[in-house]
């Protein structure tokens, strides 16, 4: 029998692989004879970088680039030259997680520093490269980034634009005479499908967590109306509509028009890596959790990713604890779901020993699915 174990992992106590290796142990103390394939996949959140250099190989590269507000501060992304492929997570660079909370104003912030990111990794030989776009600070449509890249904005008066939050609504001109993107391919870690500009847009949506004040939300959201504009005049293309757009500040609508990147959900394109969908072929089970399961695990997350590739094969689910009710399991098909907490004293138990309780649950269940 094949098994297929592809979890997400559990945050603050397992990281994916440790999870296969745990249900591997478990499962072997009953069945020694299954062919076990360990597929741990990650959502571009947290702990994606581990989970790509597993199927990709590759180092950590640190770069000296600017912060949100232009600062030179040490970032880092994953490189594979084996692959020539990266994979660059923006908060590194431009998150939020950077700044204090005095510093957050997306009128002032940039993704200038993720440009340099990008712009480093192509200098490194990159052909394909995976941007994560979760954790911004910044509210400039990638101006920033762009400009970093090569490009140029410029206002009314011909002067030339930082690429900031507040250069939106000045912006008159695109320069795009920058050849260094054209034998790249993009992809960009994208799970929210907010338009550019409007009510569910950027600026009124996310801008306020940023630092922005009510009165910075409608000064940004009409920059940002302004930049659709300019590139609808220049390029003849409307970013408006694009799911996602809005995303990481309209970074989303930047991905697009200056790398002409496609946007996916981020467990589709780690997913896509890992050649899952041809890997679990022929398997009888497919395993997978993550610490919490509840309803929103299955809106754009790893088992969501899972269950959209399965065919008949069966499901186990092992979570730290679990939400879901009997109508749910039904609902999903969840053959099996097993919760850590019921093996462990109480919650720090259940974190510190996650392993050991984990490989219980396992072996339990192949006491009773595979014997």
């Amino acid at each position: 029998m094949k098994i297929v174990i592809s979890p997400d992992k559990f945050k603050g106590s397992l990281s994916g692989l440790e999870f296969c290796d745990a249900v591997e142990r478990g499962i072997k103390k009953h069945r020694e004879d299954v062919e076990i394939i360990k597929l741990p996949l990650a959502d571009g959140g947290d702990g994606t970088v581990e989970v790509l250099q597993y199927y990709q190989g590759g180092e950590m590269m640190t770069v000296l680039v600017h912060d949100p507000l232009f600062r030179k501060i040490k970032a880092s992304y994953l490189y594979s030259s084996k692959n020539k492929m990266a994979f660059i997570e923006m908060a590194e660079a431009s998150g939020i997680r950077l700044l204090k909370n005095e510093e957050l104003n997306p009128l002032l912030t940039s993704t200038y520093g993720t440009g340099e990111l990008i712009s480093n990794a192509i200098v490194k030989g990159a052909r394909h490269i995976i941007l994560g776009i979760g954790g911004s600070s910044t509210n400039d449509a990638g101006m920033g980034m762009a400009k970093a890249l090569g490009y140029h904005f410029f206002d009314k008066s011909g002067q030339e634009l930082n690429g900031t939050g507040s250069d939106l609504i000045k912006l008159h001109r695109i320069d795009d005479s920058s050849d260094k993107l054209k034998n790249v391919k993009f992809e960009v870690a994208c799970d929210v499908d907010n338009p550019l500009f409007g009510r569910n847009g950027a600026a009124h949506v996310y801008a306020p967590q940023k630092g922005a004040t009510p009165e910075m939300v409608t000064e940004l959201d009409k920059g940002l109306q302004n930049f659709n504009q300019v590139v609808k005049n220049q390029f003849q293309k409307d970013l408006q509509n694009i799911k996602g757009a809005g995303a990481a500040g309209g970074l989303g609508a930047g991905c697009v028009l200056f790398l002409n990147a496609e946007l996916k959900s981020g467990i589709s394109l780690i997913k896509d890596v890992a050649n899952f969908d041809e890997k679990i072929q022929h398997a009888g089970w497919l395993i997978t959790g993550e610490g919490k399961i509840d309803e929103q695990t299955f809106s754009g997350k790893v088992i969501h990713g899972i269950l959209e590739s399965r065919t008949n094969q069966k499901l186990a689910v092992f979570s730290g604890i679990s939400e879901l009710e009997t109508d749910q399991l039904i609902q999903f098909n969840i053959d099996f779901l097993a919760e850590i907490a019921t093996y462990a004293k109480n919650t720090e138990d259940s974190i510190k020993n996650a392993a050991h309780y984990l490989e219980q649950a396992a072996s339990d269940f192949a006491k009773e699915h595979l014997t």
